[in-house]
């Protein structure tokens, strides 16, 4: 009695488990092929940007003038994110120097970096350049958004904005 009972427990774990290959009667779309239609939606995705980066910031409007207070604060930032990898230097510490970073880099793109740097570092084939240079991928800072657009006007100060 005990193998009867055995057999029928296996088969019915058999068959519950089994792959379910049978046509799509019901209309809820599980088990159809996808159609052009839904390859069409990944297409429409717009590609890679490399002018603005990856991220959220599309359009960073930046003064004429340098925001000293913002800069200020940015070199706080600097100090206790940045400094430890990065000179204001062209010279390589462990990143890349800072000078020349704001005209070689549109601010979005530099914002996006700073806040998003994990898909940067995935995307950007810039960034990928660098790291083949540096060899250390650039950690995630966690920077507010406040914390690096003070950051940019920091890097605009350094690179002689005034």
């Amino acid at each position: 009695m005990k193998k009867i009972l055995v057999i029928g427990s296996l088969v019915c774990f058999i068959i519950s488990c089994g792959d379910n290959k049978s046509s799509d009667k019901a209309g809820d779309g599980a088990g159809k092929e996808p159609s052009s239609a839904d390859n069409k939606k990944v297409s429409d995705k717009p590609s890679y940007d490399p002018h603005r980066g990856e991220g959220k910031f599309s359009n960073v409007v930046l003064g004429s003038a340098l925001d000293v207070t913002m800069a200020e604060k940015g070199n706080k930032v600097f100090g206790v994110k940045c400094s430890g990898c990065h000179k204001t230097t062209t010279e390589k510490l462990v990143g890349p120097g800072w000078s020349g970073v704001t005209s070689r880099h549109a601010p979005e793109w530099i914002m996006n970096f700073i806040t998003n740097t994990d898909a940067m570092i995935d995307k950007d084939p810039k960034v990928q350049a660098q790291l083949e240079l540096c060899l250390v991928r650039m950690p995630n800072q966690n920077l507010s958004d406040d914390d690096a657009r003070n950051l940019l006007e920091f890097m605009r100060k350094n690179d002689g904005v005034k």
